[in-house]
């Protein structure tokens, strides 16, 4: 067992996208890795040369079995776990209506419960040292529901919601939770990741057919830096106080406070009819 003499990072989903740019970038500060992919041969030339402080796993995180072989396997050879971050996902589109019940459960077991169990095994490491950090990445879609973008959207607002009450559970233990919420980024994830399941019903051609059909042409121009984003994730785990919510990318820091604020709007026009709803005093 190697005792690390620097951060140990765990990562998911490191064949593309933003866990392969943040293993990287973890390397680069000479931090510990282990680097994650149903597939470890995708993932093999990240820890290349550097096998004293990285560790490539295969992982699929809807197999529960895995998911404590691989915090096993890295506990054996770091000693601890400081930083998971909960990376591995995908998107799926459609419309509420046209919706397959095999895609959304997929969607909801990568996403959702794949992301719940991860966490519960790393648990008691961070608990043990009354420290560290996880980072979920979850989507500007975890704030705002767009059309076609209905279960995508319902899996990561669920991990918006448990990670408040994570946070509310593991913050007096030492252990900090962010979300990060990234917009449009230049990843697979409008491209070879996504899966959708086409518009055949006209009533919703130009909601949800419209943004499937943008978010495929979209796919490769997106504003979003993968690699500047992966330096804010660990900028993140090195502040003093780091934030729950961390938006990425100028149009989705626009979207989000657009939407809190109306929403907030809404909720103080209604205050009347809300606070009436109580018993009489």
């Amino acid at each position: 067992m190697t005792t690390p003499t620097h951060p140990v990072w765990f990562i998911t989903g490191c064949s593309t996208g933003f866990g392969r740019e943040l293993a990287k970038e973890v390397l680069k500060k000479g931090f510990n890795v282990v680097v994650t992919a149903r597939d470890k041969a995708k993932v093999s030339d990240l820890v290349s040369g550097v096998e004293d402080r990285a560790l490539a796993i295969s992982l699929d995180v809807t197999d529960s079995a895995g998911i404590e072989q691989a915090v096993k396997a890295a506990v054996d050879k770091f000693g601890t776990i400081d930083v998971l971050v909960n990376n591995a996902g995908y998107g799926y589109q459609s419309s509420v209506e046209e919706g397959e019940e095999h895609e959304i459960r997929a969607q909801f077991d990568a996403n959702v419960f794949g992301l719940f169990a991860m966490t519960r095994a790393v648990l008691p490491v961070l608990r043990k040292a009354k420290s560290g950090h996880i980072i979920n990445i979850t989507s500007v879609a975890g704030q705002i529901g767009f059309p076609g973008s209905g279960y995508y959207s319902a899996s990561k607002h669920a991990v918006e919601g448990w990670s408040d009450a994570l946070l509310a559970e593991v913050g007096p233990l030492g252990i900090a939770v962010t979300c990060v919420e990234p917009g449009p980024f230049r990843t697979d994830w409008a491209g070879r990741s996504l899966r959708q399941t086409p518009n055949t019903l006209a009533d919703y051609a130009e909601t949800a057919g419209v943004r499937l059909k943008g978010t495929a042409e979209g796919s490769g121009k997106q504003p979003g830096d993968p690699v500047r984003a992966a330096q804010a994730m660990i900028a993140l785990t090195e502040a003093e106080n780091p934030p729950r919510h961390l938006v990425m990318g100028a149009w989705g820091h626009d979207a989000v406070t657009t939407k809190l604020q109306a929403r907030l709007n809404e909720i103080e026009a209604w205050k009347e009819m809300s606070v009436g709803t109580d018993f009489p005093k």
